[in-house]
Order: structure tokens, then sequence, then C-alpha cells
């Protein structure tokens, strides 16, 4: 339509351009007297003309920079993480961006958050300012955040209505570790706390020598309980804390050999036999020494812990491309499907009455999760109830030794690498 009146008023100039020029040329042959009144008003015509084609150009660059913002919004909208869906006073929507069209046509649990966005406009639409937390049981189980807003105009009319869609599962989640972790710490240590106040008060009354062994014995294994766990929160804490670890290059049979031998006191007290398979000298790790023996030391000793007695826990190594995989198996109790997911938060355990009995602080398998994440890895694990379990640690192997850097072979000598 603008095209068409532009074309229209410059056909009606150039007209009244040829009108007027034809006469003028039979103005100048006959010379008559200029008594009519028509093109004196011809000018002002020609005026009006120039300023309805002005005011155009005006309009057309108006509205292409109106169509300029509007395409700027749509881009930003499009770059959010979350999910956006814009509609008008009538309800169609206007603008809907990628991370929100998971819920157009959804279907199983996110057509449940479909409606609930649904709604959530509607009412908006009314005036109103909605937000809801959606919990979507999946799989996977997520939390959504739904908060819809209405769109006014600056008389405060509404005319349309947004909605913003956050995925808040990793919020939820961390919340949750937190308020756990929080109520856990203050009873683990309160636990053993109140056993040497308990042991403390019994030692003060009884006078008899052997029972004052016993108790003495008590105190201190409470006391070492005790001494564990505060080591344990300790290390974890650093290792969150450390953003640059010192680094070695360490031969990966090394590392597994030291921890066996940490280990292997338990495994005779509770009569377990360790397999350890053969590990090429070739295999080698750039890690922080401490951490990484920390991590295998805990996989073992959760697997002698939550084996029977008699039974056997294996440990290997081996190469899977350029990343190191060190595997620890048992076959003792194993782990419910159910646990399988929460099993490296902190003070979380699938059998309490068993880690009491063992001594655990619940704290070795999220320290190991966290050593793996340091060093560029991850510990996953396969398990099925009554069967035992499968540690996998998986962390990148170093490329080369270098010209000047030394390793620590198993001898206890230093070799120019």
């Amino acid at each position: 339509m603008l095209i068409v009146f532009a074309l229209a008023v410059s056909a009606a100039v150039a007209l009244l351009a040829g009108l007027a020029m034809g006469w003028g040329l039979a103005r100048a042959r006959t010379a008559p007297p200029t008594t009519v009144g028509e093109p004196a008003q011809l000018p002002a015509a020609i005026a009006e003309l120039e300023a309805a084609r002005s005011a155009q150009g005006v309009a057309e660059r108006r509205a292409a920079a109106a169509e300029a913002q509007r395409m700027l919004l749509v881009e930003a909208i499009e770059s959010f993480h979350e999910g956006v869906v814009v509609v008008d006073a009538n309800g169609n929507e206007v603008v809907r961006n990628e991370a929100a069209g998971q819920f157009e046509d959804a279907r199983h649990a996110d057509a449940l958050a479909a409606q609930a966005v649904t709604e959530l406009i509607d009412r908006a639409r009314h005036g109103h300012v909605v937000s809801r937390d959606l919990s979507l049981f999946g799989p996977p189980r997520r939390v959504l955040q739904l908060q819809a807003v209405p769109l006014r105009s600056a008389s405060g009319m509404v005319h349309g209505a947004a909605v913003l869609i956050r995925d808040v599962t990793d919020a939820h989640r961390i919340e949750s570790v937190r308020r756990d972790f929080v109520a856990n710490v203050s009873h683990e240590l309160k636990t053993p706390i109140g056993a040497l106040a308990l042991l403390a008060e019994t030692m003060v009354a009884d006078t008899d020598p052997a029972v004052m062994v016993q108790l003495a014995e008590r105190v201190v294994r409470e006391a070492d309980r005790l001494g564990d766990m505060v080591d344990d929160l300790l290390d974890l804490s650093l290792i969150e804390a450390q953003e640059a670890p010192v680094r070695e290059l360490v031969p990966v049979a090394v590392l597994v050999s030291e921890a066996v031998e940490r280990v292997r006191s338990a495994a005779g007290f509770q009569q377990i036999r360790l397999v350890d398979a053969p590990i090429a000298a070739e295999l080698v790790v750039e890690c922080d020494r401490r951490q990484l023996m920390s991590a295998l030391t805990n996989l073992l000793d959760n697997a002698i812990k939550y084996s029977d007695s008699g039974g056997d826990v294996e440990v290997s190594a081996t190469a899977d491309g350029a990343r190191l995989a060190i595997e620890v198996r048992d076959h003792g109790i194993g782990i419910p499907s159910r646990d399988l997911e929460r099993i490296f938060e902190r003070f979380y355990r699938v059998d309490r009455a068993r880690s009491r009995a063992t001594g655990g602080t619940g704290l070795g398998l999220s320290i190991v999760r966290h050593v793996a994440r340091a060093h560029g890895g991850e510990v996953t694990v396969e398990s099925r109830e009554g069967d035992g379990s499968s540690f996998r640690l998986s962390l990148p192997l170093a490329t080369s030794f270098g010209a000047t850097r030394t390793i620590e072979l198993a001898s206890g000598h230093q070799e120019a690498s």
C-alpha cells in the first residue's frame, strides 16, 4: 500500500510538471495576459505532494526502525537459556524462543508443563502476575519455575503477556544437598562427641580396672572416628577450594600399589583378599599425588567394608584411548538402584548400621568424586544388590614424560625422564 501510494504521488508530480512545462511553452509563443488563476495555484499543489511524500518517507523510516528493534528483541529472547513465550491481548502467540519450543505440542511430562504455561499466560492476560514451581518426575526428574507477567501499554492497558520458564533442577538439588549436609554433619559429629562424654562420665564413676580398660578402648575408638571425620572434612574442603593443585607425573602402578598397601591390614582383619592385576609401566598420570592416593584408598576401603568375610576385592588399571581407567570391584552386598544417584553425596550411606559398625565417615565417595573432577575425570559405578559393585575412576593419561621432569618409580628411586 505504501509503495502504491508513493508511485501514485510520483506519477502525479510528473504529470503536473509536464503540464507546467507545456503551459510555459505555449505562453512563450502566444504571450497571452496572465489572468487565469490555475497556474498560480500549481506550486501550492506541488508543495503539498512533496510534503506528503516526505511524510511517507518518515513513516517508512519509522516502520523500518521499529522492525529492526523487534528483530533485535527476538534475537535477544532467542539467546536466553530460559524459555520465553509472548502472546498478544487475544492470546495469539507472538514469540516463542527455542528453549520454550520443547513445550509446544509436547507429550508426557512436558505436556504438563505446556498446560501450566497456558494457564499462567491466560491469568497474566487478565492483569495478574503469577508464578509456580512445577516438579516433573521424568525421567529425568526436573523442577521448572514458571513466572507470567502482563504486558501493559503507557496508559496501563494490558496488551499481551509473557511467561518465563526456568529449569531450576540443579539449584533445588544443591539446596537439598546443602540442607542434608548441615543436618548430617551435626548428627555425625554429635554421635561420637556424645559417646565420648558418656564414656568419660562412666570412667569417673567406675573404679574397676577391667572396666576402665574397656572404657578407655572405647574412648580411643570414638576419638579416632571423630578425628577421621574431621580429617575427611578438611580434605574435602581443601579439594574444593584448591584452584591450581600441584601436579607431578606418577606411574599408575606406583599409585595403585601404595593404595593397596594402605588398606592391606584392614583387608586382612576382615579376611578379604586383595587382587591387584599387573599394570603396564607406561601408564602415567599427571596428578596431585596426595589427592589421587586419597581417592584410590577410599575406593578400596569402601569395597572392603561392604564385602563379606572371605571375599575378594579386585583392582585394575587399563588405558582406554587417551584416558586411564582404574576399576575397583567387590563381590559384597551391592547397592540398591534407588541409592545409585546419591552415593557420592556427603554423609550419604546405603547401610547406616553397617557403616557405623565399620567406622565409616560417609565422606569417602564424595572425596573420590571431587578428586576426579579436579583432575578432569569422573567416577562411575555399576552395581546390583547382592552381587557387588564396580567403581570406575576415569582420568586423562599423561601424553609424555617431558625432557627434564622426573617420576618416582616403584623402587623409590628417582630417574630422569
